[in-house]
């Protein structure tokens, strides 16, 4: 089996209510955290039988764990503070936590994450169960480059010397999910969008950064990221422009950032977005090496389920540009990338699971 798969995923599911009134509950201390374990862990073990049952290949825990796609990760690592604070970033008003470095960053073996893992293997049997984490580019960015609280109290003498510490640390992360057992990681890393969205680029900017030095900085730091790891190890990466209940970040096509982005041979492939106009044309694809590029056409902001005639002749549309061998179909994001969710049923979720995977065993086989 080739990963990612012809028919793939990028990793969260709407929360079962269940769940949703479980973690109130916590919040509010009216149940222990063992408790909510318990909750998440029958959640947890029902979505992945859903997952095999409708067809995929590599199953999640459908970040049932996590309060945002991205926080609960980073806030486990060494050297990270987490605050709250109200944001209107994606065109509604609502709380919202973010991150500074706040000491020397590194990876602590006792991170919950590489639990949560094998309890997902644990459970996926004959299926591959698939880790999804933040990318380091997201630290680099949101903790360190734009980060107030950083640059008012900066912890390191240089740039550089955090550099190191990021990439020692996330060496550290990946072999740790190795020695897990994991094999199918994905890193998700939506901080290249900042790199061609103009307010973003502004931002950085007014920060003392050059956002075009950037994309090449960004692009080494994920090599040596991924330099040295295991040769079994399938690493893959995804963008999207920002996804929380169904609202967007980021503007622009991906012209600015794909010849950087796109020559990072250790990735097995690449989960893009493009279920709108904002994503522009496939052409920036052409600078694919022999990866896989998985075409996220299937939106999950939206319920109305895409045309399956249409979504094959943008499938003919990208193959223009990279062999038809090489292309997979996806959702462009995940269902929930935080605890609140899309504005979508979890029947609108698997119904969208099985157009995709119905589309692409009639036009690449049950390969």
């Amino acid at each position: 089996m080739t990963i990612p798969f012809r028919w793939d995923q990028v990793g969260s599911f709407l929360r079962p209510e269940e769940l949703k009134v479980a973690r109130a509950a916590f919040k509010e201390g009216t149940i222990t955290k063992e408790e909510l374990t318990a909750v998440e862990d029958k959640a947890i073990i029902a979505l992945i039988e859903k997952q095999k049952e409708v067809g995929l290949q590599a199953v999640t825990d459908g970040e049932f764990r996590r309060r945002w796609w991205h926080l609960d990760f980073i806030a486990g690592l060494n050297g990270i503070t987490v605050y709250d604070f109200e944001t209107t970033a994606f065109g509604l008003k609502t709380e919202a936590q973010g991150t500074y470095v706040s000491g020397k960053l590194s990876f602590d073996l006792a991170h919950p994450f590489l639990d949560h893992f094998r309890f997902t293997k644990e459970h996926a049997g004959d299926a591959v169960a698939k880790q999804t984490i933040p990318g380091p580019n997201m630290i680099f960015l949101d903790s360190f480059i734009l980060s107030k609280q950083y640059n008012e109290n900066p912890v390191y003498e240089t740039k550089e010397a955090f550099i190191e510490d990021l990439i020692a640390t996330y060496r550290e992360v990946i072999q740790g999910f190795y020695d897990a057992g994991c094999r199918y990681l994905q890193l998700d890393d939506t901080s290249w969008g900042g790199l061609f969205d103009d307010r973003f680029r502004g931002l950085i900017a007014n920060n003392g950064y050059n956002p075009d030095e950037l994309i090449q900085e960004f692009g080494d730091i994920t090599e040596a990221v991924l330099e040295g790891k295991p040769d079994d190890l399938a690493v893959t990466f995804h963008f999207c422009k920002g996804n929380f209940q169904s609202h967007w970040l980021y503007n622009g096509s991906y012209d600015k950032i794909a010849k950087r982005l796109l020559s990072i041979e250790a990735f097995a492939g690449f989960f893009l977005e493009f279920d709108d106009e904002r994503s522009g044309s496939f052409e920036p694809l052409q600078n694919i090496k022999d990866q896989r590029i998985v075409l996220g056409l299937v939106t999950t902001k939206t319920p109305e389920l895409e045309d399956k005639v249409v979504l094959k002749a943008r499938i003919k549309e990208a193959s223009q540009y990279v062999p038809l061998n090489q292309l997979c179909l996806s959702p462009q994001c995940g269902f929930s990338s935080t605890h609140e969710g899309n504005n979508v049923s979890e029947d609108d979720q698997w119904k969208k699971f099985a157009l995709i995977i119905e589309t692409a065993k009639e036009v690449w086989g049950d390969q």
